[in-house]
């Protein structure tokens, strides 16, 4: 054979090899990209409830709203949305079924989800509740004077949080990162309720005693601590409200609050965040997330 189409044949083999070997270190073409996989999963917080409208695909005892922060978060992304976000929602609620027809929370997990968000650990050992209630019947007996809350109770609240609801909070981060190793998971802090101390025109709406309104808040602030130390222990994205939520406590006027109060709110559900809340919400966890 002569010389050149000789050479120019194995030219012809080398480039064909070379195009495959950049092929298979290529791999697969990349596929289009769609909507974002998106799962909501937690409580109250993240359900909206007490906002409305309300949901009308969600089971009737979760109370979801339309308007809660997981539905405004995929209204701004484009993401495609399963939210099974449900009020009242435990840790344990995300491995059994809360209701009846209403399964467990992670079901809706799986290797496919690129985004999950969630509140939860509120309404574990009835934290949110039975602080409330037991600071509030206390307020109400001394008539907004001095800290039986505080008197009575001390540390109780806070070494529940430290000592169950903090391993429980991490056990279900870990669990969402076992079903869906490769999404993002945002787990968001839970807004003030009340102000850094009392303030006599609020007693009204949230009739506290002004030495527990303290008190109360240093609950809060430990909840809020643990869900962001079993966040960083799971690799997840703590969303912080601490400053961002400041001055928009249940005390606020009506404009301004993102939670409403206990009395003469406007929610269905007291103690819990309004469609302001709700869009604050969503907006600081885009920017936590770098979506915004």
């Amino acid at each position: 054979m002569p010389r050149r189409p000789l050479r120019r044949a194995l030219t012809a083999v080398v480039t064909v090899a070379c195009a495959a070997a950049a092929g298979l270190l290529a791999g697969p073409p990349a596929q289009a990209a769609g909507p974002l996989p998106y799962v909501a999963l937690g409580d109250s917080y993240s359900a909206g409830s007490g906002i409305l409208p309300v949901d009308p695909r969600a089971p009737l005892l979760c109370m979801r709203s339309t308007l809660n922060y997981p539905r405004v978060i995929a209204d701004r992304t484009g993401a495609a949305l399963t939210d099974v976000t449900c009020g009242g929602a435990q840790t344990k609620d995300f491995s059994t079924a809360q209701y009846p027809g209403v399964p467990p929370q992670l079901d809706a997990v799986h290797s496919g989800t690129r985004l999950v968000t969630l509140t939860i650990g509120g309404n574990d050992n009835n934290t949110f509740i039975g602080a409330l209630l037991a600071c509030g019947t206390a307020g109400i007996a001394t008539g907004g004077h001095g800290s039986p809350c505080k008197t009575l109770y001390g540390d109780t609240f806070t070494d529940r949080i430290d000592d169950s609801t903090y391993p429980a909070v991490k056990t279900a981060l870990q669990k969402i990162r076992a079903k869906a190793p490769g999404a993002r998971v945002a787990v968001l802090g839970y807004p003030w309720i009340l102000p850094p101390v009392a303030e006599p025109s609020c007693y009204a709406k949230m009739p506290i005693a002004s030495g527990d309104v303290p008190y109360l808040r240093g609950i809060q602030a430990r909840l809020n601590e643990v869900v962001a130390r079993a966040a960083r222990e799971t690799g997840a994205t703590y969303v912080d409200f601490s400053r961002t939520s400041e001055g928009h406590d249940a005390c606020r006027p009506a404009s301004t609050r993102w939670v409403e109060p206990l009395l003469f709110g406007t929610n269905v559900v007291p103690v819990h965040p309004n469609a302001l809340g709700e869009s604050r919400m969503a907006e600081q966890t885009l920017t936590a997330l770098g979506l915004g």
